[in-house]
């Protein structure tokens, strides 16, 4: 009884050093797209289209890993193209910004940050948005949940979002008295 052996460098890590069984890495691009709207037309065509790729394919895939995500939704793809005209690519969490003005309710930032507020978030907001971009491996290894939430935090000031404790508006309606 012989188990079956994964396919060497099946690892997109492992690939590149794999040279000699696989084709060598001849390009990498980044691209963004909402989920589950990847179509041949441009962006897409144009980009992979000039390099020879297959772009169902890629759309076909890149629907189904956004699927869990609203349609629309802006995704950064880092797509790496091969000489023999095989791809892969990694579909990163969307941008902090989309996450926090969306939780806010505005459409656009402040164009006189720190002077001219555009609206609110509150701090347990500003969590559940740090949660989610923790699912990003690149993120992962970079920092931990307490750094990427200082990080929105003074992102939203950029942006024009003023962060509150809702405990606190919570305790000031009491006059003055905290509840818990």
């Amino acid at each position: 009884y012989l188990e079956p052996t994964p396919a060497p460098c099946s690892d997109p890590a492992e690939r590149l050093a794999c040279s000699n069984v696989m084709s060598r890495l001849t390009s990498t691009f980044r691209l963004t797209l909402g989920a589950c709207q990847a179509s041949p037309a441009p962006p897409v065509g144009s980009a992979l289209g000039q390099r020879g790729l297959n772009l169902m394919n890629f759309c076909k895939e890149f629907n189904d890993r956004t699927a869990a995500y609203a349609p629309g939704t802006p995704m950064q793809v880092e797509v790496r193209s091969y000489a023999d005209r095989t791809f892969d690519f990694d579909v990163s969490t969307p941008l902090s910004s989309y996450f926090l003005k969306k939780a806010a309710g505005v459409e656009k930032g402040t164009s006189k940050p720190g002077i001219e507020w555009v609206g609110s978030i509150s701090v347990k907001e500003i969590y559940e948005i740090a949660k989610v971009k923790m699912t990003d491996r690149k993120l992962q290894e970079r920092s931990n949940l307490r750094t990427m939430c200082k990080s929105l935090a003074a992102q939203c000031r950029s942006i024009g979002l003023k962060v509150y404790d809702p405990r606190e508006l919570v305790g000031a309606d009491a006059g003055g008295e905290r509840s818990v």
